[in-house]
């Protein structure tokens, strides 16, 4: 062993080296996410295709949606919600941090000068070396001995585990990942504005319901009061047709307050202060929802934002524990510099006299109470399995929001053509009701109460409506529409 050169033993001790840490590493698991999903809908609406890979999540937003105002407000609120302009500072620091993470595998080189004044004890090894010895023939060291440099310094930790490396592709991971999140924030801002917008809309029409009501409930109450003139209905019935008349007038009110607070909150995700917001509310009851392909369960990974936030999430903590790991293992360094020294300044560029320079190499490495490495290790490889998990949850998360709305939309287009048999029925038997009581063959209150179911049922009707239009809107977000 004696023979042998110097770098041969020096190689095998390194080597006896990290074999001993190596074996000291604790041996954990990982998780493999599950990403298995049905390989189609359970759908029974005819306004949904999911037989096809066609998928509108690949639709814009502009061409989804089909009106005159919406899509403007939605421009609007894509650039000026606060909540997404809070969400690309976060990108930007984000990609600041892949900028920092690149440059701590490269060399470190600096600039510095100095200065700096020293009287050392003579009764000392510097002092007994300045005492015997001259500066140069003839001159001795000055007292206090001064001392000017400058030169450029460098220092290099050699990635040999690519633990800086790593840790720059967990950076870009991460960078990925928040833009992804702001992908999911406006695809949520998208289906926001558009379900306020509709249902803004819905109380329009509610509005201008309530008041054909009213009309028609002050025709019956100016013919009550005929009808009293000739004996043929009492001051009891002229009182509650106009008790009916008030109570439809004041919930006029309440509807307007609705409005009011609707168009704010659609004015601060537009990211601005309250105005009238401009909308397109005749026709509402004759749109029909627009028919959505959903493709297959599998395209989910691809076109929702939040899935693959998760999915670059899992990936960057899978790499973190490589990097986690790395700290294990010795870490290499090189430092070195170059420039001038000198006790006096008119001799700090003479060459070579006044010129210095240094190389060293570090190795390092833990062998005692690594507990904090051992801490770090353990907390990402825990990191990497609660992201294993977030990452399926969310994948069953999205696959159930796109069932809930298949349903949803099924039932409520059953609702709708039920509904609008039953306000054609009440709006029928209002007609004749007031024929009857006309002809005295008919009780005031039956009038009252006709009116009252048709004007609910109509209300009814027209929410319907707007929720058919909000779980269209809604599985289009559930698919993965609206950021692309």
């Amino acid at each position: 062993m004696t023979n042998k050169p110097m770098y041969i033993r020096l190689a095998v001790a390194g080597a006896l080296a990290l074999s001993m840490q190596a074996c000291s590493i604790p041996l954990l698991t990982t998780k493999k996410a599950d990403t298995k999903l049905p390989a189609q809908f359970n759908n029974q609406s005819t306004n949904i295709q999911t037989q096809s890979t066609e998928n509108t999540a690949n639709l814009n937003w502009k061409d989804f949606f089909d009106d005159a105002y919406l899509p403007g407000l939605i421009d609007i609120a894509i650039a000026n919600n606060k909540e997404v302009n809070i969400m690309a500072q976060r990108i930007s620091m984000a990609k600041n941090e892949i900028q920092a993470r690149r440059g701590e595998y490269l060399p470190f080189v600096s600039f510095g000068a100095g200065a700096d004044l020293e009287k050392v004890g003579r009764f000392t090894r510097n002092g007994a070396v300045e005492e015997s010895l001259e500066i140069k023939e003839g001159k001795a060291f000055p007292e206090p001995l001064p001392n000017y440099q400058f030169g450029l310094y460098s220092s290099w930790e050699l990635d040999v585990w690519k633990k800086l490396r790593n840790a720059t592709k967990v950076a870009g991971m991460e960078y990925m990942a928040s833009i992804e999140g702001k992908n999911f924030l406006v695809t949520n801002l998208v289906a926001e504005i558009a379900n306020a917008y509709y249902e803004l809309i819905a109380l329009d029409n509610q509005l201008d319901n309530l008041a054909q009501n009213i009309q028609i409930q002050q025709n019956a109450l100016q013919v009550t009061k005929e009808l009293k003139q000739y004996a043929r209905a009492t001051s009891l019935a002229v009182k509650r047709f106009e008790a009916e008349v008030k109570k439809n007038q004041s919930r006029q009110y309440v509807i307007k307050q609705q409005q009011v607070e609707l168009e704010n909150r659609i004015n601060f995700l537009l990211g601005r202060t309250p105005q009238p917001i401009q909308r397109a509310s005749a026709g509402f009851m004759e749109i029909q929802p627009k028919m959505i392909q959903a493709g297959v369960p599998a395209q989910l990974l691809e076109n929702r934002p939040d899935i693959r936030k998760a999915e670059l999430e899992l990936a960057a903590a899978d790499l973190n524990i490589q990097v986690a790991k790395a700290n294990f293992y010795p870490s290499f360094a090189i430092r070195a510099g170059v420039g001038f020294q000198a006790f006096n300044p008119k001799y700090l560029l003479n060459t070579p006299e006044s010129l210095m320079y240094s190389l060293a190499g570090d190795i390092m490495a833990p062998l005692v109470n690594r507990n904090a490495i051992t801490a770090v290790y353990k907390n990402a490889n825990a990191t990497q399995i609660q992201a294993a998990y977030d990452y399926e949850q969310t994948i069953i998360n999205a696959y159930g929001e796109v069932a809930n709305q298949l349903s949803n939309i099924d039932n409520l287009e059953k609702n709708y053509q039920l509904k609008t048999t039953q306000v054609q029925a009440l709006t029928e038997s209002v007609d004749v009701a007031n024929q009857l009581f006309k002809s005295a063959r008919a009780e005031y209150l039956e009038i009252l109460l006709t009116q009252r179911e048709a004007l609910e049922a109509k209300g009814e009707l027209i929410e319907t409506k707007q929720k058919q239009m909000s779980a269209m809107v809604n599985l289009y977000r559930a698919l993965g529409g609206g950021w692309k």
